[in-house]
C-alpha cells in the first residue's frame, strides 16, 4: 500500500511543480516521502516522551516554516489523498505512540506537503519538465539535511 497512488501523485507534480513523472519513479518518490513523514512522526514521539505523553500531539512534529508553507500550497491545488492509505502505510513501519486525533487529520496536508516539497525541490535542481532516477536521489539527499 502506498500513501497515494501514481495518477494522483502524477497530477500533483505537474500541477504543483510543473514536472512529468513516469510509473517507475513513482516507488522510488513514494518510499522517500513516507520515510520523511516516519522520521516526523519518530521526533514527534520523541518530542511527546519528553513532555511525559505517550500520544503524540500535531505541535510535537517539527513542522519547519518552509514546509507549513508547502503544505498551505498543497491545501490550495485541492488534490485528494485518502487518509486510510497513509494510516495503512504507517501500519507497516515499526509502532508509534498513539496520535492525537488532529494530528491524524492533518496526515493528508503532512504528506501532500511533502510530496510537494520534494517535488519543488526536484524542480530546483532540473529545470526541465521530466525526471529521471538522478534528480530523485539530488532532492533525497537534500531533504534528509533539511528535514
Amino acid at each position: 500500500m502506498a500513501v497515494v497512488g501514481f495518477h494522483r501523485l502524477e497530477e500533483l507534480f505537474r500541477e504543483g511543480a510543473g514536472l512529468d513523472i513516469k510509473k517507475g519513479h513513482a516507488k522510488e518518490i513514494l518510499d522517500i516521502v513516507e520515510q520523511k513523514l516516519y522520521d516526523l512522526l519518530l521526533v514527534g514521539q520523541k518530542n511527546a516522551k519528553y513532555n511525559g505523553r505517550d500520544v503524540i500531539f500535531k505541535s510535537d512534529l517539527p513542522i519547519t516554516k518552509g514546509l507549513e508553507e508547502t503544505i498551505d500550497e498543497f491545501k490550495k491545488l485541492e488534490q485528494e489523498i485518502v487518509l486510510q492509505d497513509i494510516l495503512d502505510t504507517l501500519a507497516t513501519y515499526p509502532p508509534l505512540y498513539t496520535l492525537e486525533k488532529a494530528l491524524e487529520n492533518s496526515l493528508v496536508d503532512i504528506v501532500g506537503g511533502l510530496l510537494l516539497a520534494l517535488a519543488k525541490v526536484i524542480k530546483a535542481i532540473e529545470s526541465n519538465r521530466a525526471i529521471d532516477h538522478e534528480h530523485i536521489q539530488k532532492a533525497h539527499e537534500i531533504l534528509n539535511i533539511t528535514l
